[in-house]
């Protein structure tokens, strides 16, 4: 059976690969979270609401979206300005269970400058009551 590494470890296994060091974040890199909760007030399809900001150098992982009623008909895309579906495409959310978040292809990679992460509404405005939460989970040393 063939043992394989991926490229982050096999630079800390002497033997397995170029010995050196991780970019930082990589391999024990602290993990932190930030959290954001909108009361949820009919904000509109041309409004955004700022949830977070990812620091130069951090690595996403994943982030929760929770939310204590139903969106409705509304969606909601999470991302950046230029890429608003960056951590999550446009999307209903009518069921109140938390969604694990974090769109394929934004993992692993550090970002090369801090990212503004928000809210984008689309299709219909929020409800009049209710929270939305997003928690964004990422690693930095």
């Amino acid at each position: 059976m063939t043992v394989f590494y991926a490229p982050e470890i096999a630079k800390l296994i002497s033997g397995s690969g170029t010995v050196g060091t991780p970019a930082q974040g990589f391999t024990d890199g602290t993990v932190r979270a930030q959290t954001a909760v909108v009361t949820m007030a009919t904000q509109t399809t041309s409004d955004t609401i700022v949830v977070g900001v990812l620091p130069k150098g951090s690595i996403f992982l994943y982030g929760v979206l929770n939310n204590s009623a139903t969106l409705g008909s509304s969606t909601v895309a999470i991302g950046i300005t230029g890429t608003t579906g960056k951590y999550r495409a446009a999307a209903t959310k009518t069921s109140t269970t938390p969604e694990v978040i974090g769109v394929g292809g934004n993992h692993g990679v550090a970002l090369s400058a801090a990212e503004t992460v928000f809210i984008t509404i689309g299709a219909a405005s929020l409800p009049s009551s209710g929270t939305l939460s997003v928690s964004l989970f990422y690693a930095e040393n």
